[in-house]
């Protein structure tokens, strides 16, 4: 059974930084690219960034492009995402994901295969 448990969420004011970590049971975790999505109330789910299955590939959305950074630890089956320089608009609940087609970080992550429950992140102004 396949698992992914994010942790590190919370609250942060604007401009704080946070990390958050996705641990993987039940896959080859080294066969999976890995990413976060994030979805604010009332909006659809977004993606964030993307590291490929061995951490050389990186994407970001544009809206996190130089203050989000994401990593892997395929030693530790862990992937991580460092938040920096939060805004407001950052908040929303983070998703782990993992899938073995790295096209399918884009949009609204719908082709997906495994997710996480998510941890809220909440930045005040």
């Amino acid at each position: 059974q396949v698992q992914l448990v994010e942790s590190g969420g919370g609250l942060v004011q604007a401009g704080g930084s946070l990390r958050l970590s996705c641990a993987a049971s039940g896959l080859i975790f080294n066969s999976y690219h890995m990413g976060w999505f994030r979805q604010a109330p009332g909006k659809e789910r977004e993606f964030v960034a993307a590291a490929s299955w061995n951490g050389i590939t990186t994407k970001y959305a544009d809206s996190v492009k130089g203050r989000f950074t994401i990593s892997r630890d395929n030693s530790k089956n862990a992937v991580y995402l460092q938040m920096n320089s939060l805004k407001p608009e950052d908040t929303a609940v983070y998703y782990c994901a993992a899938d073995s087609a790295f096209s399918d970080y884009s949009g609204s992550g719908v082709g997906i295969r495994y997710w996480g429950k998510g941890t809220l992140v909440t930045v005040s102004s």
